[in-house]
């Protein structure tokens, strides 16, 4: 009990500093350990800093809104996963398996393409279509097979990653190379305008979240108890999904797609503070923001090019998921 209570004051402290070191780390040299230093002693005893213009443009221009970026788009994927972990009482959903993250996708690059309808809205609107599809498709005379909602979500996966192959295809070269680019996902883009975009509706869905927090402990239980404890559980399922989409898709509109993120995450929060959602739900958003951050600065710096950091994150979910299906033996049975 008292390892767990240093544990969630660890995970409660570690964001500042993560995000305080995550301004010293970047390419440019223009913008050194030193000359950082430099500049924050200047601005703090002397109030000006007008010699340090170079640093203060790299740091509030640059990094400073991708740190918040990371930061947010790591939590929204997060909260997002352990959330629908809890409904769907699945330990292997996630945004990314049961589609959302694709239908997103889908989305947000035929918004990015041609432009029909904002960015955010339509990355939305197919993420909540793509995760409906996936729910319809495995649901059988009222009840709900993990082995089913698993192979629907990868089916329609599939079937919106062959759309949005389509709309590759359709696009004209210059808006070809950014959306190749998103789609692997990256931070690179990040700046002041984007996070703007994104903000509210991922703030919104993680609002929302937490405060369904205790909810999510009764709906983990099944419909039943529910029930029984005085929870209408198609409802509150309803909102819990909403405000999941609302928050994933919002970041992968912005970050592109990062896999297996929501599912990872989540369980390593699970495996630090155990499952009691009430507790792990804010847990989760503080906790992700801040490993996708380590994340963002590891694929900025461990080689002479950005690494994005979807290829990092899918190289790192891909054996913990062939791990959790191996211990959570799941069959046809199921």
């Amino acid at each position: 009990m008292k390892n767990n209570k240093i544990i969630v004051i660890i995970l409660y402290s570690l964001p500042l500093p993560v995000l305080f070191l995550s301004l010293f780390i970047g390419p440019s040299d223009m913008a050194s350990v030193s000359s950082i230093l430099a500049f924050f002693k200047h601005l703090i005893f002397s109030g000006n800093a007008e010699t340090f213009q170079t640093v203060q443009a790299i740091l509030w221009d640059v990094r400073i809104p991708r740190i918040i970026l990371a930061f947010l788009v790591g939590g929204a994927l997060s909260i997002s996963g352990s959330s629908l972990q809890a409904i769907f009482r699945n330990p292997l959903v996630s945004p990314y398996i049961l589609g959302l993250s694709s239908g997103a996708a889908f989305g947000a690059a035929l918004a990015l393409a041609f432009a029909f309808l904002p960015v955010q809205v339509s990355a939305f609107l197919f993420g909540l279509l793509a995760v409906a599809l996936s729910y319809i498709a495995a649901i059988k005379h009222k009840n709900l097979s993990i082995v089913s909602l698993i192979l629907s979500g990868v089916i329609v996966t599939g079937i919106f990653t062959a759309l949005l192959t389509v709309v590759q295809f359709l696009s004209d070269p210059f808006k070809l190379q950014s959306i190749v680019h998103w789609t692997m996902g990256n931070l690179h883009n990040a700046s002041w305008k984007l996070l703007s975009s994104s903000y509210i509706p991922i703030l919104a869905g993680v609002i929302i979240l937490f405060l369904m927090r205790w909810r999510l402990n009764v709906l983990a239980l099944g419909d039943e108890e529910a029930r029984t404890s005085g929870i209408n559980p198609s409802r509150e399922k309803i909102i819990v999904l909403v405000a999941a989409t609302l928050a994933s898709s919002a970041a992968v509109s912005v970050a592109g797609i990062i896999g297996l993120y929501g599912l990872i995450v989540p369980h390593m929060v699970r495996m630090m503070v155990g499952p009691d959602n009430r507790q792990s739900t804010i847990l989760n958003f503080l906790f992700g923001g801040t490993f996708l951050l380590i994340i963002d600065d590891f694929s900025r710096t461990a080689a002479g090019f950005e690494i994005p950091i979807g290829v990092i994150t899918m190289l790192i979910g891909a054996p913990f998921f062939l791990y959790l299906m191996k211990k959570t033996n799941i069959g046809w049975e199921n």
